[in-house]
């Protein structure tokens, strides 16, 4: 979500232009809840928050965001990897479910 990555030619640091940091925008829609949303430096949106009830919980999901995401680990769930280890995790989860019925 956050982790886009520009990889062009590194210009010295002299000559290098001032990169703006994203943004996010709070807004308040049309069923009276807020929503934020992260814009990258070129104003395109790269993320977008479910729905809260308040302006303070909206608030509180960007502090989460801001402080979650810059370590946040990548689960590439488009791999045949990840899906045999999920199948095995599933067929753990089901078989520790029938002991405890059991």
């Amino acid at each position: 979500m956050l982790l886009a990555c520009w990889s062009a030619p590194r210009k010295p640091a002299e000559t290098r232009e001032v990169m703006l940091p994203g943004k996010f925008v709070v807004k308040k829609g049309s069923t009276g809840k807020f929503r934020f949303s992260l814009h990258s430096t070129n104003g395109q949106i790269v993320a977008t928050s479910e729905a809260y009830n308040s302006k303070a919980s909206a608030l509180g999901g960007i502090r989460s965001v801001q402080k979650l995401a810059a370590d946040a680990a990548i689960e590439d769930q488009t791999t045949k990897e990840w899906a045999a280890g999920e199948s095995d995790r599933k067929a753990t989860a089901a078989a520790s479910k029938t002991r405890k019925k059991g």
